[in-house]
């Protein structure tokens, strides 16, 4: 991309002349002189300089908007070069929330890595809306979610299914009345939370309940009210946490209760006790999802296929 367009491009990345200036490593005034030539050349401005930090103009967001589909082609062709010299080689920017990062990937990222250790990984981690901002925007090459709204916006392909669960402390009241319907951390372990005819209560029995709540725009937060939405209900928070993997340490410590994924359950624990609520809402299936481009490298190409036989075979042995 040409120097103007690339000092452009900085300036509404940082909101600033300033700050653009020293990324750049060029003066100020030689950055606003350049971009004046610009703009007098285009004959509109292209920020408004009377707001802090700058804001685009009109005519600056469809500048701005081209100069990324511009960007964008450049990528693919490099992509495209790429894959002609080397298919074996490449980068992949894979993102994943916390929870994705921890405890799915780890195994099929190194089982990927070992047969095509050329292939570079950039791990993004954020939350599974903004993840899906970036594969909007392309600053990643795929992600994986669950959220039905979001799948049908990209190119998407079947990973791997979870189950949700309500971990409960042993010492918490809840218990009391319920236990012929708990499921131990062995017990969901042997997947006895998942065969027909299992034990499961109505989340009326929850509705007293205070809850460790995920943030808004997290899938399970969604799904949560969700489940007491059916029942007319809302559940009662205790604390809002951005992470499923802090609400489970939280639930260990009888702090509150908390829905979880059933893959968060690595171990025989004598501190929890789990429960399956009586919802559609209790089963996800998560989907690798591609942005809708013009040309997807072989290597993440390459990757969604391993991916997709490693669920498959996981799935097949439990």
């Amino acid at each position: 991309m040409e120097p103007e367009k690339s000092y452009i491009y900085q300036i509404y990345l940082d909101g600033s002349f300033s700050r653009a200036a020293e990324h750049l490593y060029m003066s100020q005034p030689a950055l606003s002189l350049s971009v004046k030539k610009t703009e007098d050349a285009l004959g509109v401005p292209l920020f408004d300089r009377s707001h802090r930090p700058l804001r685009l103009t009109q005519a600056g967001e469809a500048y701005i908007a081209s100069l990324k589909e511009i960007m964008e082609t450049e990528r693919d062709i490099g992509r495209k070069i790429a894959d002609i010299r080397d298919a074996e080689a490449g980068l992949i920017r894979i993102g994943g929330t916390h929870f994705l990062n921890a405890y799915i990937l780890p195994e099929v990222l190194s089982g990927f890595c070992s047969l095509h250790p050329r292939v570079e990984i950039e791990l993004v981690e954020h939350g599974s809306g903004k993840l899906a901002e970036m594969l909007a925007t392309k600053d990643i090459d795929l992600t994986l979610n669950c959220n039905p709204a979001v799948i049908p916006l990209y190119e998407h392909y079947p990973a791997f299914r979870d189950s949700v669960v309500l971990a409960v402390h042993r010492l918490h009241p809840l218990n009391a009345g319920l236990e012929s319907a708990a499921f131990t951390a062995r017990d969901i372990l042997a997947g006895k939370h998942l065969k027909p005819g299992r034990k499961a209560v109505p989340v009326s029995c929850f509705r007293e309940m205070e809850f460790l709540l995920l943030a808004p725009g997290n899938n399970l937060r969604e799904r949560c009210l969700a489940m007491f939405g059916e029942a007319g209900l809302e559940p009662r928070a205790r604390a809002t946490l951005t992470q499923m993997v802090t609400a489970y340490r939280l639930a260990q410590s009888n702090y509150a209760p908390a829905f979880v994924s059933d893959r968060l359950v690595r171990e025989e624990d004598s501190e929890l006790l789990f429960y399956v609520v009586r919802s559609d809402q209790i089963r996800r299936l998560f989907y690798l999802l591609l942005p809708r481009r013009s040309y997807t490298a072989a290597a993440a190409r390459a990757f969604v296929r391993y991916a997709q036989q490693a669920f498959k075979e996981e799935e097949i042995k439990t």
